[in-house]
């Protein structure tokens, strides 16, 4: 009962994170700059993965997506595979652990479900080492870029996208370690030995029969020349 609950946890856990991380990539916000006037914003950049957008002062957005794939840089590049890498092993791992989990009637026996539970598990955990690697490699080209005191083109911060991801990246991490956990729990379970009674209780079934039915034979008269 409490491998079929961390199960049932560890499912919810990585569907919620493969869900963040599937919603990180059409998000806008991956780094955001802000130009300030003396009292209003006058205008805002952003920027992720497919283009770049300036916002000004009365909401009007322009943006320009990037033109050319292999133009890019080799960071953006990479964040995009890894991203793309991240959702597409989600999927997979989220049939194998609907699959793997004692509490749905495929997948054969308890061994057999559990292995696939714990394939599932390391399909989340590879996913969630994508999305984990994506961020912080596009975090760390900003923040390195933020601090270079030669670099003079526009600076950015952090974006929530980046948190996004993050967050995503730690539930799949944990909940598919948990699903790896299940296959040492129904190791380690005791199997139930059962013996044959049928025998034994054929037999005792038939001499409850025989001690239930009245005996009808008549009862015998001597008389008294009998014991002479």
């Amino acid at each position: 009962m409490a491998s079929t609950s961390a199960e049932i946890i560890a499912f919810l856990l990585t569907i919620s994170g493969w869900v963040l991380v599937s919603s990180t990539l059409p998000t806008d916000y991956w780094k955001v700059s802000t130009i300030d006037g003396t009292v209003i914003t006058t205008a805002t950049f952003w920027a992720n993965l497919w283009k770049t957008c300036v916002t000004d002062s009365t909401g009007v957005s322009n943006c320009k997506d990037f033109p050319s794939m292999l133009a890019l840089d080799g960071y953006i590049q990479a964040c995009r595979g890894l991203m793309i890498s991240a959702v597409c092993l989600g999927f997979f791992g989220a049939v194998f652990g609907l699959v793997g989990m004692k509490c749905t009637k495929v997948g054969g026996s308890d061994q057999t479900k559990a292995k696939i539970a714990c394939l599932a598990g390391l399909i989340f955990i590879l996913s969630g080492l994508c999305s984990m690697t994506s961020c912080s490699l596009y975090a760390n080209r900003i923040t390195s870029e933020f601090f270079d005191p030669s670099f003079v083109a526009q600076k950015y911060e952090l974006g929530a996208a980046l948190f996004i991801g993050w967050a995503g990246a730690s539930l799949c991490i944990i909940g598919g370690s948990i699903f790896c956990f299940s296959i040492a729990e129904n190791s380690n379970s005791p199997r139930r030995g059962y013996a044959y009674n049928g025998a034994a209780s054929v037999m005792s079934s038939r001499t409850k029969v025989h001690n239930s039915v009245p005996d009808k034979t008549p009862p015998k008269h001597f008389d008294k020349n009998a014991y002479v």
